[in-house]
């Protein structure tokens, strides 16, 4: 039963992703579909960063938890290394950010890490993402580092997302899109 389910549920998708599939998909299926998550979620997080009130960069649910301005610290510093992992390249200098700094240093860094990632993620080749990079000592396929990142933009939205909701904000994913005309 459980076989029949999974059959039909491929036979109602793969009309629709046939429909969005591009060349590119389906010379690179996993670049292509980590791009689409890496596109929306760079979205959702910079529309997050900028939606959030400066006043309440330092705000946290509990004590334990990351403060507004380190999660946006905490990804374009990510974004950074990732990337830099990715295309064998160094990451820029300006993506080293202080949780403290002001939000429009904040958002400036985390935009300016998708800008260095974008294309370095445009430029990855399924081809090569089993080559070995050094990843926290350990030495891993290439595909790790863009795992790594696109995991890293969800966990994190969904963190961004949660402390809006707490502060009274209705997050970017949540918020109806405009009536087409």
């Amino acid at each position: 039963m459980k076989m029949l389910v999974c059959v039909a549920m491929i036979g109602l998708v793969m009309p629709v992703l046939g429909q969005e599939a591009s060349p590119v998909a389906t010379a690179n299926p996993v670049v292509w579909s980590a791009h689409e998550i890496y596109a929306r979620q760079s979205r959702l997080l910079v529309a997050a960063a900028e939606q959030m009130p400066e006043e309440k960069y330092g705000y946290r649910p509990t004590p334990e938890q990351l403060t507004f301005g380190r999660i946006i610290s905490h990804v374009a510093q990510s974004n950074g290394s990732l990337c830099a992992l990715l295309s064998d390249t160094k990451a820029p200098a300006t993506l080293m950010v202080s949780e403290t700094a002001p939000k429009a240093e904040l958002v400036a860094a985390l935009k300016a890490s998708f800008a260095f990632c974008g294309p370095v993620i445009d430029g990855l080749k399924d081809a090569r993402l089993g080559d070995s990079i050094t990843y926290h000592g350990a030495s891993v396929p290439r595909a790790r580092a863009l795992i790594e990142l696109t995991d890293d933009l969800e966990d994190h939205y969904s963190q961004l997302a949660g402390y809006l909701r707490l502060n009274g904000t209705l997050p970017p994913s949540a918020t109806p899109a405009p009536a087409k005309k």
